[in-house]
């Protein structure tokens, strides 16, 4: 069994001070960024707080080029919290279209109504209140924390766990989740200027998306291949356990998709024997359309009829 690479000497490790050993990684890493980042619509400036809490919540485990005409019609239709928050939450589920796991359009209302009702409808600048938020966790706070008011939080999404893990610890991919020491190793490499600090999250999440990859990664074009751990190390393969696939094909995550469908396109309650013809496997089925209810996704009403949720 091959060891891990050590860090290099001249790499930061998550004992070293912000400000020191991580600058190695920081200016190239930023210099990068500036000048290959992608146009992304809620990076621009008219995009406000809340067009960043917006693409945050459809980012999770989507990839930009499905969320990007999504998010472009939910912005036109509700350019403001309080303007989301006027509608059912089945609204929300019909707007999120086909982007899979439909409890964040939920979650996102949820919210929604919660910065109407307690912020004025503007998205909260403290991370604390950002956090109390429903349907929010310590990811999606940092996040519009530091890409919406620039400040110095340590973002952890996939992308910039992969490139601490290769860069700094030597090994391919990180754990399959979060661990208490990629959390102490991000605050380490977190510089102490608050706008350096939210370009360093917004640049090393970039890096990891475009070149960093999961596959073929592109260690010719990666501006920190010269103080890469992993790559110093003969890029040695993943040894932890096994990475956790995304199977969809003939799961109850398609049979939900699938009475979700019916349930967006219809503009009346719908009988349970049209929900019916979407999946032949009765027990699958019903399991799925149970788990929709249980999850606020679906209503049932009485005659056997089902819509989307109202309240």
């Amino acid at each position: 069994m091959t060891a891990p690479a050590k860090p290099l000497p001249h790499s930061p490790s998550p004992g070293d001070a912000p400000g020191s050993a991580g600058d190695a990684l920081h200016r190239p890493v930023i210099a990068w960024f500036d000048a290959h980042a992608r146009d992304l619509p809620w990076r621009r400036e008219d995009a406000g707080p809340w067009g960043v809490m917006v693409s945050e919540f459809m980012l999770q485990q989507t990839p930009v080029s499905r969320v990007l005409p999504v998010y472009e019609q939910w912005l036109a239709r509700w350019p403001r919290p309080a303007d989301l928050a006027k509608e059912a939450p089945g609204e929300a589920v019909r707007a999120w279209g086909r982007l899979g796991y439909p409890r964040r359009a939920l979650r996102l209302h949820g919210a929604a109504v919660a910065i109407t009702e307690r912020h004025g409808g503007d998205v909260p600048t403290e991370h604390a209140q950002l956090l109390a938020l429903p349907g929010i966790g310590e990811y999606t706070a940092a996040a519009v924390a530091s890409f919406a008011y620039g400040q110095r939080h340590a973002v952890l999404d996939t992308n910039v766990r992969r490139v601490f893990a290769r860069a700094v610890t030597g090994v391919q991919y990180p754990p399959n989740a979060t661990t208490a020491a990629e959390r102490k190793l991000a605050r380490a490499l977190l510089p102490e200027e608050e706008h350096t600090a939210s370009r360093w999250a917004a640049a090393s999440m970039e890096l990891g998306a475009l070149v960093c990859t999961a596959r073929n990664e592109a260690c010719e074009r990666c501006p920190i291949a010269a103080q890469c751990a992993w790559l110093a190390a003969g890029k040695p393969a993943h040894e932890g356990p096994a990475r956790r696939g995304q199977t969809y094909a003939g799961t109850d995550r398609q049979v939900r998709g699938k009475l979700l469908a019916v349930l967006r396109e219809a503009v009346a309650p719908v009988p349970q024997a049209t929900l019916d013809r979407v999946w032949d496997e009765p027990v699958q089925r019903a399991r799925a359309l149970d788990g929709l209810v249980a999850d606020g996704l679906v209503e049932p009403l009485r005659g056997g009829l089902y819509r989307l949720p109202l309240t």
